[in-house]
């Protein structure tokens, strides 16, 4: 029984959050390899992109809560979830015409795009902050657990109880759904492999009549979806911040260079290893030791190898390492 009490600690402490938050980390990941793969600059402004995105899911939510529209155990912000895509959609759009698109005219350097992107993340942070403020909001509603710790402790008669939150089902579901589309769409529509041959070789693509602008738009498109996405489920598994988002910026970055730059299956693997990393390292492993150790054994400290305070220096390490070791990341992506 200490063994399955062990397992079951390890699960609702490290197991369960470390695939919510991996996914959460795949979706922003895969905003920034898309962009990297085919508009071939770093973007520092996904981090504020996603807060923006889940900030306007945040008003409509609140608008909907005052209404009594929602969605019964699932919490409304999935009703407003659309509504904020399309928002996050049209101020990419906007950005990239009124600003990305000139320095391409120029044919500006891309470290040059990535000053432009620090800039643009300034303004949609101050607008964020300007719009809703700068401490927690909460949104969530509906149902808070699939399975709560009482009822599987009285399912199972075990001593250790895991409890699952809606928002980490819905994260994990959510996220195999977004992954599973984007994935047909690159290699299934000719949009998609359009975007492909674009990323592949931009002059051989232009050769073939690829028109570079709907590329372009398209690339946004999928990227506002991503960010807004991965926002909300965010929010709604801890709250919404607005400084927050700009802290997911490394681990985001991380996890997009672990995999490998400009490779979507790479974003996704990064996504979960620094997400575990991340999980295992800033975990007190105490409960876990002191089911598995013999009698009188057990430890008195924490057993913690890095306070949660600390859990981005996790990410940082990783991203050192990878750039020292295998720039190109673990699926051969572009060398960083």
């Amino acid at each position: 029984m200490d063994l399955l009490n062990a397992f079951v600690a390890l699960a609702n402490y490290v197991l369960v959050p470390g695939i919510a938050y991996g996914s959460q980390l795949a979706l922003g990941a895969l905003g920034v390899t898309l962009v990297y793969g085919i508009l071939r600059f770093s973007n520092f402004a996904h981090g504020d992109t996603m807060a923006l995105g889940a900030m306007s899911a945040v008003l409509i939510t609140w608008g909907f809560q005052s209404l009594g529209l929602s969605l019964g155990v699932l919490p409304t912000a999935l009703l407003a979830l659309p509504f904020a895509i399309i928002i996050t959609i049209g101020l990419l759009l906007g950005t990239d015409k009124l600003v990305y698109s000139f320095y391409r005219e120029k044919k500006a350097k891309p470290v040059i795009f990535v000053i432009v992107s620090l800039g643009v993340t300034f303004v949609y942070n101050g607008i964020t902050r300007f719009i809703i403020g700068a401490e927690d909001q909460r949104f969530l509603d509906g149902e808070r657990f699939i399975i709560s710790a009482r009822d599987f402790k009285e399912m199972t008669g075990l001593e250790e109880g895991l409890a699952i939150k809606t928002t980490q089902g819905l994260t994990v579901v959510t996220a195999v759904i977004v992954v599973a589309a984007l994935f047909w769409f690159l290699n299934k529509t000719r949009s998609g492999k359009s975007m492909r041959a674009y990323s592949d070789n931009e002059d051989l693509a232009l050769l073939s009549g690829i028109n570079p602008e709907r590329v372009v738009m398209i690339t946004w498109i999928i990227v506002a979806c991503l960010a807004t996405t991965a926002g909300v489920l965010y929010g709604l598994d801890k709250s919404f911040k607005p400084f927050t988002y700009f802290q997911l910026l490394l681990p985001i970055f991380a996890a997009a260079i672990v995999g490998g730059l400009g490779s979507p299956i790479g974003a996704i693997a990064g996504g979960f290893v620094i997400a575990f990393s991340e999980v295992t390292i800033t975990y007190a492993w105490k409960k876990v030791f002191g089911y598995l150790a013999p009698e009188g054994l057990a430890p008195d400290g924490l057993v913690q190898l890095l306070s949660t305070d600390y859990k981005f220096a996790v990410s940082f390490v990783i991203l050192l390492i990878v750039l020292l070791f295998k720039p190109t990341g673990l699926f051969k992506g572009q060398s960083v």
